[in-house]
């Protein structure tokens, strides 16, 4: 390939300024079709941003030869179906996060991507991104000494108003695989993945106590990475608004490094010199720089920092931790 030209299935609210738009703004890489089942939503989508192609069925821009390779921004219900499909008319996929409903799904589509010689990517495309990369810089750097433990907080504040009258589909499991946990924490895993490598060992205690909605809103963890470092952490979606939280801790025998997932907030590194902050704002379009690093490897120029496989390790951490492993 010397150019992606880029097909999206699911052109919704995540495409309109975190990805869609870095499809034309990535070098070697055009966005040339998108579909979404409501047509005139489509048609909408493809006017505004000055996309040639609409349709109102996968299928169509799948078998679309002029689109060399499928973004599937669909809720995680249909992952697997899309993928398949992609895979079996030869084209490279990449799709949202979290990967699928759970860990088996995730196998069967690494499975049929292989076997088909297909790439499949998945959308953690914080690895890209400068803040975590000076994380990783600062961990392999030593400057924290040998790494001790990790804990994760994330604490978000209960919004009744969202539940009043239709569910949003982030809260039901039958679409979404879970709850927030299953929506947010997976950037969290991902990210301790390319920081500190995989997990190996993984439980947790999960509950509901604001009634909100079925899934769970509190979820308690404790992990063990294959290094041997162990972890913890607390994802709580019913706090007071002063409460909110949102912090990965590492800790080594020489300092301590905090950071935020979502919130725009410095890294901070403390250690005996002293303490220093580094703010590194994501760019505009947050998936970016993961979009290139897709483009150059399909294009034969690079590498990209995630990969299936990665992803499929943190599906099957969160299934361990709310009990479906």
């Amino acid at each position: 390939m010397q150019k992606v030209r880029w097909g999206i299935i699911g052109c919704g609210d995540v495409t309109e300024v975190k990805s869609g738009p870095a499809f034309n703004k990535v070098q070697d890489s055009e966005l040339v079709a998108v579909m979404r089942r409501n047509a005139a939503k489509a048609r909408d989508y493809a006017e505004r941003h000055g996309v040639p192609k609409w349709y109102d069925r996968a299928e169509d821009l799948i078998h679309d030869p002029e689109v060399d390779a499928v973004y599937i921004a669909t809720p995680p219900d249909s992952h697997a179906a899309y993928t398949l499909q992609a895979a079996a008319a030869g084209k490279p996929v990449y799709v949202e996060k979290p990967m699928a409903l759970n860990y088996a799904q995730c196998q069967e589509m690494i499975a049929v991507c292989e076997q088909a010689r297909v790439p499949l990517f998945v959308a953690f495309y914080r690895r890209s991104q400068p803040a975590f990369r000076k994380v990783k810089e600062l961990v392999e750097s030593g400057v924290l000494g040998d790494i001790r433990l990790v804990t994760i907080k994330l604490f978000q504040p209960l919004r009744p108003a969202q539940y009043k009258d239709k569910l949003p589909w982030r809260v039901q499991p039958e679409i979404s695989g879970g709850g927030l946990f299953h929506d947010l924490a997976p950037h969290q895993f991902d990210i301790l993945d390319f920081i500190l490598g995989p997990i190996v060992l993984a439980s947790g205690q999960v509950t509901n106590q604001a009634g909100m909605y079925e899934a769970e809103d509190l979820v308690t963890a404790q992990f063990r990475f294959e290094s041997g470092v162990l972890g913890s952490g607390v994802w709580c979606f019913s706090v007071a608004d002063q409460q909110q939280q949102d912090s990965i801790e590492i800790i080594g025998s020489k300092g301590r490094l905090t950071f935020p997932t979502f919130a725009r907030e410095p890294i901070r590194l403390e250690t005996a010199a002293g303490t220093e902050e580094f703010l590194l704002p994501p760019p505009q379009h947050v998936q970016q720089p993961f979009i290139q690093s897709i483009v150059e490897e399909l294009t034969g120029q690079g590498k990209c920092p995630g990969s299936a496989v990665s992803a499929a390790r943190t599906s099957w951490v969160m299934d361990q931790i709310v009990g479906r492993g």
